[in-house]
């Protein structure tokens, strides 16, 4: 195959022009590229060399299905022969106005299609070779917006619809091809599916019409009814008018009453002048009796003023006379005190004068014997008392020594015994949460309960029955984490609280739920009510946290709305952060002062929010080791049996610990009991040392004094001192008798002044009682007077009040009686209305009652003709008119709807058939031009009814000058030159970017061939579209300029 030949004009920049056509594996060719101008370009070579293959390839990259190409009955029979793939490139300018998405491809768009045994795959590609679709859908939106139809003969005209078309004499073939070249075809069967459309619209509103027309001969009927039934409704008025009288007439009989009812309240009133005048009198009575006790009672205070000023007076005069009395009686106590002491003193005298005498007796007898030898065991002793104070001070320092080991020793053993205590606590802790994940293991539900949840379901569906809606609970058990179980902690502290929750749909379900909580024994269960009925709700951007973190709803899934719901509007999980560490929880938390965070939680459990403008940081539960939302509960269980073992190892090791510290403490113990038994019996010989001693010194100190004279100067200076003594107390107890003298004076004269004041002090007693007995007598006839006018009062409460106010409540009903029957009547009919019938005179309640039965068992009488009242009747005759009415309505503006549809279509079929009349002058127009370059006539008739086209050829003058009707009966290079002007006749009524012709002067001689491609070069650089045609002719000989 020899090297394409372009013309190519460089000013014009187009778009959906092929540039390259790269082939590899792909039918004869191993590997093929191809580089086409902007316009006219030729591919020559010998038969059989592969330049169709290009043609498909191009049919091909652009989805042409496999079939259509008449090459292949499948895409995997053009991969070549020995190869497992093929692969077909073509690349397309993209430039100018009419360019396709150029910012996305750019200049060049690339169409890459790969072509394996087991599948097939279309990939689009920019002007930098990236790729930008794979799927049909964009590939279809490019060949839409090129208008690249690539099974349209004008498009592409490959060898074989070339030689199908040369060598077919059948006129419907041709109608056929026209047809779909100039797009008639699709726009008729648009127009076709339109018509179908608008007929079977059509159809079906005939069909809702006759659906209505039993329903119209209801409403004739239920029109008879009517008709018949207007004498019942002329009696139903009369009813009617004399239920207005009836109405209005038990108003004024009210009226009669309320006037007679408020004569007699007029009469009860009268009373109360008479009966007011009664109780005046009581109440002046009563104000004169008050004055006079008043004034009474003033007199008997002023008289008890006076009385007790006397009584103040013998008080003060009986408290003097106690106080002289014992002032004498203290003062005779005191003078017998001193005389005693004056004779104790003088005994003192005697005593100190014998004790004189007895040591001057004492200093004859004593001798000097044993001076020396008390001297020789006084340095004894200090010798023994050295040592014994120096073994005593080493034995309290060994003492102290011993007590601070102990008091360090027994410290650890407390200290030991304490973390044996906590790492036991931790061990029981651990293995009761051991138990309960292995419960959870068994049964999700336990981790948010215990056995008591599960006790309390079972009790729940004993009695949901009586449940409006089923408790949904507990609330962890119907919730799980997303992703991974990293949250999980962080998740038990934020909304832990409410994972052993349930929920009901109102107060009668909490009350049922919490009376089955008792009979299972799970007492403060919490319970939250909440409408199931509620749809899930949707929190708008706005009002969530804007952080790229993960919220607590995020991080958790139910299929629940109701439990999702309430976590958002009792847990604020919405609002929730969740952070990997701390250090992130405090920059978001405080930091970034994000909107619309309640708190910010870390994966160790920490929470920080603001509580008002304090910052706040809580640490993690330390009893909240893990979180029960965790989906491996077996690792969960194997970490905490792995912490019990460690908690055993430190008990066992702290247990010898303690072991060691008590036996230390036990051997402390024994030598400090040791050291202090020591240290006592050192002690008390130290003191029987002391005592020793002592005893020496005293005997040495007597002895030495024994030596000299006796001294009693001492005891003679005692003896004078005693003496003066005695004198000065002499001198006072003289002193002192004067004074009790004085006393008992005071005291007489105080008992004569109280005696005196106790007399006339009985005087005015006396006064004072007899004012008494007569304050007495006026308050007993104020009592009287009070009790006179409380009992007119009462007769006025209970007799004349109590009967006016019975009367006036009468009047008030029957005034409320007024008025509820004028409401009541006026709801019935306006009291004009009865005066413009005649009113009510003349007839009194029970006669129109009588009246209004009478009419009406006469209506009954002819109602009983008719099942239903004359109201229902119109109501029913209007609501299926208003119906029916509706109907027709809806029905008219289908009509309406469908008409200007149906007028539409006839003008786009007018438009249609005009255009389809112009483009068959047009055809023939441009195909005589053609023609006329070898000087050949021709026609083309289109008979669209009879959809056939028939072409007409009449040969040059200097020949037989016979019309040919059938192109078969042309030779082959008239044929094939008709054909290329028939061809270009159509190719002139469309448009694409490029086109392509295979083979299309076979059967051409050599002056056909060349009048062919000069015409077809020079309509090609007319057009202004990029051209591709295969020959295997040497165009060398062809002018081009």
């Amino acid at each position: 195959m020899d090297t394409p030949r372009a013309f190519v004009n460089p000013h014009r920049y187009g778009a959906g022009i092929i540039s390259k056509i790269s082939l590899e594996n792909f039918m004869c060719h191993s590997s093929l590229q191809i580089d086409l101008g902007e316009h006219v370009n030729f591919i020559t070579g010998q038969n059989g060399s592969g330049k169709s293959a290009i043609l498909t390839a191009l049919c091909v990259a652009f989805g042409i299905r496999a079939k259509n190409t008449q090459r292949a009955s499948s895409v995997k029979e053009f991969i070549k022969t020995g190869c497992n793939y093929a692969l077909v490139v073509v690349e397309m300018k993209n430039q100018g106005e009419d360019a396709f998405k150029h910012d996305t491809y750019g200049n060049v768009i690339s169409i890459e299609r790969r072509i394996t045994v087991s599948s097939s795959t279309t990939v689009l590609k920019d002007c930098r070779g990236k790729k930008v679709a794979h799927k049909k859908g964009e590939l279809h939106e490019l060949v839409e917006h090129f208008n690249i139809d690539v099974e349209n003969p004008c498009v592409i005209m490959s060898q074989d619809k070339s030689r199908e078309f040369l060598h077919s004499g059948n006129d419907k073939d041709k109608f056929k091809f026209f047809f779909r070249a100039t797009l008639l075809q699709q726009v008729n069967e648009l127009l076709q599916n339109i018509k179908g459309q608008l007929d079977a619209a059509n159809a079906m509103i005939d069909e809702l019409e006759s659906s209505i027309r039993p329903i119209l001969k209801e409403i004739d009927e239920l029109k008879e009814k009517i008709k018949s039934m207007e004498h019942v409704e002329e009696i139903s008025q009369q009813v009617n008018i004399l239920k207005k009288q009836l109405a209005w007439c038990w108003v004024y009989d009210v009226d009669h009453q309320i006037q007679e009812e408020g004569v007699r309240l007029e009469k009860l009133k009268d009373r109360i002048p008479t009966c007011q005048a009664r109780i005046d009198r009581q109440k002046e009575k009563i104000d004169e009796l008050k004055g006079l006790f008043l004034e009474r009672k003033g007199d008997i205070s002023n008289m008890m003023e006076k009385t007790s000023e006397v009584r103040r007076l013998q008080g003060e005069r009986q408290q003097n006379l106690s106080k002289a009395t014992k002032e004498k009686f203290e003062l005779e106590e005191e003078m017998a005190r001193r005389t005693n002491m004056i004779r104790k003193l003088l005994d003192s005298v005697k005593r100190i004068e014998q004790q004189i005498l007895d040591v001057r007796d004492k200093h004859v007898r004593d001798t000097q014997a044993e001076k020396s030898e008390m001297q020789e065991q006084l340095a004894k002793l200090h010798e023994e008392f050295d040592i014994a104070t120096s073994r005593l001070q080493g034995f309290k320092e060994e003492e102290d020594m011993l007590d601070e080991k102990l008091r360090d020793a027994t410290s650890a053993v407390e200290e030991i015994s304490a973390e044996i205590q906590e790492y036991q606590t931790k061990y029981r802790e651990i293995n009761a949460h051991i138990r309960d994940l292995q419960r959870q293991k068994t049964n999700k539900v336990t981790a948010f309960g215990g056995e008591r949840v599960l006790h309390l379901l079972r009790v729940i569906e004993m009695h949901y029955r009586k449940f409006k809606k089923p408790p949904i609970g507990p609330i962890g058990a119907h919730v799980s984490l997303k992703k991974d179980d990293s949250w999980a902690l962080a998740i038990e502290h934020a909304i832990g609280k409410l994972l052993n929750s349930f929920v009901v749909t109102d107060h009668k379900d909490s009350l049922l739920l919490r009376e089955c909580a008792r009979e299972a024994n799970y007492p403060n269960l919490h319970i939250f009510i909440y409408d199931f009925d509620r749809p899930l709700l949707n929190i708008p951007s706005h009002m969530l946290p804007n952080t790229k973190h993960p919220t607590t709803i995020s991080a958790i899934h139910t299929d629940i709305a109701t439990i999702f719901n309430v976590l958002i509007d009792q847990g604020s999980a919405e609002r929730q952060v969740l952070v990997r560490d701390y250090e992130t929880g405090k920059s978001v938390a405080f930091d970034q002062r994000v909107a619309n965070i309640k708190e910010v939680l870390t994966s160790e459990g920490h929470r920080m929010f603001y509580r008002g403008s304090v910052q706040t940081t809580l640490p993690p539960n330390k009893r909240l080791r893990s979180g029960r939302l965790c989906s491996s509960v077996d690792h969960q269980i194997k970490w905490f049996e792995n912490e019990a073992s460690k908690m055993r190892d430190f008990i066992q090791r702290d247990e010898g610990q303690k072991r060691g510290a008590e036996k230390m403490s036990q051997d402390v113990q024994h030598d400090l009991h040791s050291i202090k038994k020591r240290r006592l019996n050192t002690e008390r010989n130290l003191v029987s040392i002391q005592h020793t001693m002592r005893d020496l010194k005293d005997s040495y100190n007597v002895d030495a004094a024994a030596d000299l004279e006796p001294n009693v100067d001492e005891l003679q200076q005692e003896i004078l001192r005693v003496r003066d003594e005695v004198q000065q107390k002499e001198m006072s107890l003289e002193e002192l008798r004067i004074r009790v003298n004085e006393a008992e004076r005071k005291a007489n004269d105080c008992k004569l002044s109280f005696d005196n004041i106790c007399e006339s002090a009985k005087v005015e007693m006396e006064a004072v009682a007899e004012a008494e007995h007569t304050l007495v007598s006026i308050e007993d006839a104020l009592h009287s007077a009070e009790k006179e006018k409380a009992h007119y009062e009462d007769v006025m409460q209970r007799k004349v009040i109590y009967d006016i106010k019975e009367q006036e409540e009468l009047c008030k009903d029957l005034q409320r009686q007024h008025e509820e029957s004028c409401k009541k009547a006026s709801i019935i009919c306006l009291e004009s209305e009865v005066e413009a019938l005649g009113g009510c005179a003349g007839n009194t309640p029970e006669q129109l009652s009588a009246q209004i039965n009478r009419l009406n068992k006469r209506l009954q009488h002819e109602s009983q003709r008719h099942h239903e009242s004359i109201d229902d009747l119109r109501k029913m005759l209007q609501k299926k008119e208003m119906k029916i009415l509706k109907k027709q309505q809806t029905y008219a503006t289908f009509h309406e709807k469908l008409d200007a549809c149906q007028k539409a279509l006839e003008l786009r079929w007018k438009k249609f058939q005009r255009n389809a009349t112009l483009l068959k002058r047009q055809l023939t127009w441009q195909f005589n031009g053609h023609l006329r370059r070898k000087g050949i006539s021709g026609q083309i008739k289109v008979d669209y009814e009879m959809k056939t086209l028939s072409v007409e050829v009449k040969m040059p003058q200097d020949a037989s000058s016979i019309t040919v009707r059938d192109t078969r009966g042309l030779s082959g290079g008239e044929r094939s030159f008709s054909t290329l002007c028939f061809a270009l006749a159509l190719h002139e009524m469309t448009e694409a970017p490029f086109r392509a012709m295979d083979e299309f002067d076979v059967f051409m001689d050599a002056i056909s061939r060349k009048i062919s491609l000069d015409t077809l070069v020079e309509f090609a650089v007319t057009q202004g579209s990029q051209w591709i045609f295969i020959t295997p002719h040497d165009i060398r000989t062809l002018g081009l300029g």
